[in-house]
């Protein structure tokens, strides 16, 4: 965790297209660090442009506004692409974020002289398996969940590790997930918490019935094998994307991937620990009908 010593010259702001205000704070950004001598661009997270943009190598940083949703995205994009992501929360959590809206002009100056760190948060390598033959892969920030479909009956999911067998789960949905995911769906069905730095997966079964129904941490390295024992709707899903359906049989297989999602911090490295308690005390979501952006 060394502090980054090269500034960044060449960046792209993205804004969750249907967040209030976001656009015009995008702009209100690009006009600043155009001021500060920076050159910076704005666009929307999901346009092809954007991606392509990217891919290209054509940018130093994203700067990116919305919620905890929106960094999910953004990691997905610039994971793969080597480019790290400075959050800046409009949306209600932002656990994820590094800074709160309208707090950003303090942080500017900091960011053009290169003035912090860069956290690596490991991304998990997803891959579906059919009749053995891959129908598709994924890498992603927070989770896997491999869970029942429309019918509300538990699936049973044969799970393996390295290749040998750990125990055939009853239950609503199977979690694998990132450290970085350890604080949200999985915490949420019971898990332990664990620090971002780690690169370990985390198993947790939700609801499961007469079967293993503890939370497991796996080594660094392991391969998680799923495998679908059902004659009804399964489905997985990945950071909260749409499901993909699944048939009795399939396979899906779950490793960390070769890629990390670079966090851009001002923060010390402790700040995960000190902003630990403070979150998990309010859950906004409780109070309001709205997404999370």
């Amino acid at each position: 965790m060394e502090t980054h010593k090269i500034p960044p010259h060449r960046i792209i702001i993205t804004a969750h297209p249907r967040l209030s205000g976001a656009v015009a704070e995008s702009e209100n950004l690009a006009a600043e660090l155009n001021r500060l001598g920076v050159q910076a661009v704005t666009g929307f997270l999901y346009d092809a442009s954007v991606h392509t943009r990217v891919k290209a190598g054509e940018f130093d940083l994203m700067i990116t506004l919305g919620g905890d949703g929106t960094m999910l995205r953004a990691g997905h994009l610039c994971g793969p692409s080597d480019l790290p992501i400075l959050g800046i929360n409009l949306g209600r959590f932002g656990f994820l974020m590094e800074i709160q809206g309208g707090q950003w002009q303090d942080y500017l100056p900091r960011l053009v002289e290169g003035d912090f760190w860069l956290e690596n948060r490991m991304m998990l390598r997803a891959e579906h398996w059919c009749s053995g033959a891959i129908k598709g892969s994924w890498d992603f920030l927070n989770e896997i969940v491999v869970s029942r479909g429309q019918l509300i009956r538990p699936v049973r999911l044969e799970t393996y590790v390295d290749e040998r067998f750990l125990t055939t789960y009853v239950a609503d949905a199977l979690i694998a997930s990132t450290p970085t995911g350890s604080t949200a769906y999985a915490l949420a069905a019971g898990g332990p918490i664990l620090p971002p730095e780690l690169r370990n997966i985390l198993l947790v079964p939700v609801a499961p019935h007469l079967s293993l129904d503890r939370a497991i941490v796996l080594a660094e390295g392991a391969t998680v094998g799923i495998v679908v024992r059902e004659d009804h709707q399964a489905v997985f899903s990945i950071d909260g994307q749409i499901p993909v359906s699944l048939a009795d049989g399939d396979r899906v297989e779950v490793r960390a991937g070769k890629y990390s999602v670079q966090c851009v911090r001002f923060q010390d490295p402790g700040y995960f620990y000190r902003n630990l308690t403070p979150y998990m005390s309010r859950n906004p979501s409780a109070n309001s009908n709205r997404g999370n952006p």
